[in-house]
């Protein structure tokens, strides 16, 4: 009966089956002994829950105050700050309740880390009045009745406010576009189209700021 040859590799045929399993088997007690060839440190993992501080410039005003990393604005605006027109609602970003303004733009204050918002300009529901009067768009939201529970008249407000500085004469469609992101579960949607268009007209005319 013949005998099977044995394959035998050649010199500098590539890396045989045993030696490959021989170098897995190293790295693998590299590993696990913590022993590897990377000279670089391993970065310093942040506590979430270590106090930093930070400054916020919320409606005109400065404050300074510690917060967690993991804070969101919408907790600090609230819970630390005491400014509480800014609505928590679904505070996973679906509803608009807690819109506020960061340097004239719609932002979700449940989505924004405090950290996030250093160094811009914060505007709330209480920034938009003047003086102890109603601002133009909340004027506007009360005489055209866009409201009813109330509780995303906040968000919907400052993201209108928002619309207006960027377009202030926006056209039915674009006032939906623009106000899209804040929903109102009373169905108030018509009558908060007449009012960004009434306070855009009212702008437009130099009535307003």
């Amino acid at each position: 009966m013949a005998k099977k040859k044995q394959h035998t590799p050649k010199p500098g045929s590539g890396v045989t089956r045993r030696g490959f399993l021989g170098s897995v088997g190293a790295g693998a007690a590299a590993v696990a002994t913590g022993v590897t060839s990377r000279s670089e440190a391993v970065p310093e993992i942040t506590d979430p829950e270590e106090m930093v501080q930070t400054a916020l410039k919320i409606n005109g005003r400065l404050h300074r105050l510690l917060v967690e990393p993991r804070w969101t604005l919408l907790f600090v605006l609230r819970e630390r700050l005491g400014i509480t027109g800014t609505k928590a609602a679904c505070e996973r970003g679906e509803c608009g309740s807690c819109t506020v303004l960061i340097d004239d733009r719609p932002r979700y204050a449940c989505l924004t880390l405090a950290l996030e918002a250093e160094g811009s300009e914060i505007t709330t529901i209480e920034g938009l009045l003047e003086g102890e009067e109603l601002g133009e768009v909340q004027q506007a939201f009360v005489e055209h009745d866009a409201f009813q529970c109330g509780y995303c008249t906040p968000g919907q407000i400052v993201a209108a406010e928002g619309l207006l500085r960027t377009n202030p004469a926006p056209t039915e469609n674009e006032i939906l576009h623009g106000m899209s992101g804040n929903l109102c579960r009373c169905g108030a949607y018509q009558h908060i189209v007449n009012a960004v268009t009434h306070a855009g007209e009212n702008r437009k005319d130099g009535g307003g700021s």
